[in-house]
C-alpha cells in the first residue's frame, strides 16, 4: 500500500505527518510512505488514495472523510490546498475514495506515533 504523505518540514505546525512517515519507513510490511511537497498531480496517484498528514485541531490521530473536510473560500493559487484537490477530483470523476490519515498537529510526534502505526495496519487490511 502507498502512502502519500503531506507536509512542510520548515513549518513545525505541519511536519507530524512527515516525522512520523520518517520514524515507521521501511518497518511496516507492505507500507510505502511518498512525501509530497504539493497536491498538485494528485489523479496521477489513481482513484483510491491513502493519505497522511497533520490536522490542526486534533486531539489523537484517526481518520478523516472527505466530507469532513473543511474548505475556505479559495482567493488566490495560494488557497487550493490538499483539501481543495481532493474535493474537486472527487467532483470530476478522478477521485473515488480516500482515506486520510490524520495526525494532530500541536502534538509530539511521540505521542502520536503508536496510534498512527495502528490506523495504517488496519487500512492496510482493508
Amino acid at each position: 500500500m502507498k502512502v502519500l504523505v503531506f507536509g512542510n518540514p520548515l513549518v513545525e505546525i505541519d511536519s507530524a505527518a512527515l516525522k512520523i512517515a520518517n520514524e515507521l519507513d521501511g518497518k511496516l510490511d507492505g507500507i510505502e510512505f511518498k512525501r509530497f511537497d504539493t497536491a498538485e498531480d494528485l489523479e496521477k496517484e489513481g482513484k483510491e488514495l491513502v493519505i497522511l498528514d497533520s490536522v490542526v485541531g486534533l486531539e489523537k490521530p484517526r481518520l478523516v472523510t472527505i466530507d469532513e473536510l473543511e474548505v475556505q473560500k479559495a482567493y488566490s493559487l495560494h488557497d487550493f490546498d490538499l483539501g481543495w484537490n481532493l474535493l474537486l477530483l472527487k467532483k470530476i470523476g478522478k477521485l473515488e475514495k480516500a482515506v486520510i490519515i490524520g495526525v494532530p498537529a500541536k502534538k509530539p510526534v511521540k505521542e502520536s506515533l503508536g496510534e498512527v502505526k495502528k490506523i495504517l495496519v488496519l487500512v492496510a487490511k482493508h
